[in-house]
């Protein structure tokens, strides 16, 4: 039996500024992201952390700034791996995760962070099309308002895009119960 990996998307504090992306959703996100990162440590399971290095000159994700530093709720954090990316995809980052992975036999992963519809659904994505068992912890993850449809409206799609096609969507409380 192989290992399930945790891989944590940009769960950066550049996130925290709502002058620059406006309105989220899911407030109980961090709290959820936390849970599954202790949860992943005290069994001494893969862990990956992903940071998104924006080449943008006003972006609070720009390397050298304090928004390109992780979020307090991964203080403590003992990851097997640390990289980052500029594009949406983990998979397309300054590590080939997918040698990573595989490399270790690692087949299924456990994919959260930061933003639900951009970066953790495009990583879902490619590792579906990789052949990855992919669950997806939605209340792990937020976004953002987009003029076209609201965090909420953008979370429900991300969560109907996935399902049974990239990704198993599920809560954080059933991840931990399937961990037990």
């Amino acid at each position: 039996m192989t290992e399930t990996a945790l891989i944590l998307i940009d769960v950066q504090r550049g996130f925290d500024d709502p002058g620059f992306w406006g309105p989220r959703n899911n407030p109980g996100a961090e709290a959820n992201i936390k849970a599954l990162l202790d949860a992943w440590q005290e069994r001494r399971l893969p862990v990956v952390l992903v940071h998104h290095d924006s080449p943008k000159p006003d972006s609070p994700l720009r390397p050298g700034q304090p928004g390109n530093d992780f979020k307090p709720e991964l203080d403590g954090a003992r990851p097997d791996l640390v990289f980052g990316k500029q594009v949406n995809s983990a998979f397309l980052g300054d590590v080939d995760l997918d040698a990573w992975l595989r490399k270790r036999g690692i087949a299924s992963f456990v994919l959260a962070g930061i933003q639900t519809n951009f970066c953790c659904e495009t990583t879902a994505r490619m590792g579906g099309n990789l052949g990855y068992d992919v669950t997806f912890a939605l209340d792990a993850t937020f976004t953002f308002d987009l003029p076209e449809a609201s965090a909420d409206e953008l979370y429900r799609v991300t969560a109907a895009n996935l399902a049974n096609q990239f990704a198993t969507v599920k809560s954080t409380k059933d991840i931990l119960a399937g961990l037990s």
